[in-house]
Formats: C-alpha cells, structure tokens, sequence
C-alpha cells in the first residue's frame, strides 16, 4: 500500500509556471506507475501525464505536451509535475496516483490507478 500527499498547488498569473510534488510513502515507490491527473469544476478527471517504473515511459496528454515535464526521484520517493506557460484553462484540482499493476498501455487511464492523492488546487488567473 502506498500513500500519496500532493503539494505546490497555488494561484499564479497565466504564462507562469508551477511545479507539483507528490510525495509518496513506503519503500516501493520504484515498483510503482505514477501519473498526474486533473479535474476542473463540472468535468471530468482527466490525464495529464504519466512516467512508468524506472522512467523509461513517459506519456503526456496531446493538450500538454511542451508545457508539462513529469520526472520522478526515487530517493525521494517523489513524482513531480513542471507547468510552465500556464493558462486560465489549466486552472483545476491537480491528483497525483500510482499503480503496480500497470501495463504501458493503461498509463493514461485514471480508472486503472489504484492509489490516489488529495489533490491540490491550482489556478491560473488571466
């Protein structure tokens, strides 16, 4: 089992830039898929990014790519998720989750990650 407390979230002018932290608990966190997702208010969770075990797969949703790095430290047992050139639409609950299930091919989907974060509030003002 693991758990999973996000951080970094916060109020920023669009074109700024944010880095997210999650931060993750017990001595696996290698064995683990992470990924990033986010939920705006009257939407669904969508995929933001995702880095397989030992980073080797990395996968961003089409929207972001060039704007979102997703990187993991396993001596810290952290994932984190660089946004740069923010806009008022990335604006969201940002959740961080993991899997030691997954295969490549479900990285993207939010329904096959087992353990989820809190979130953590980001919001790009215009």
């Amino acid at each position: 089992q693991v758990q999973l407390v996000e951080s970094g979230g916060g109020l920023v002018q669009a074109g700024g830039s944010l880095r997210l932290s999650c931060a993750a608990s017990g001595r696996t966190f290698s064995s683990y898929v992470m990924g990033w997702f986010r939920q705006a208010p009257g939407k669904e969770r969508e995929f933001v990014a995702s880095i397989s075990r030992g980073g080797a797969y990395i996968y961003y949703a089409d929207s972001l790519k060039g704007r979102f790095t997703i990187s993991r430290d396993s001596g810290k047992n952290t994932v984190y998720l660089q946004m740069n050139s923010l806009k008022p639409e990335d604006t969201a609950v940002y959740y961080c989750a993991a899997d030691s299930q997954l295969t490549t091919a479900a990285m993207r989907s939010p329904g096959e990650y087992h353990y989820w974060g809190q979130g953590t509030q980001v919001t790009v003002s215009s």
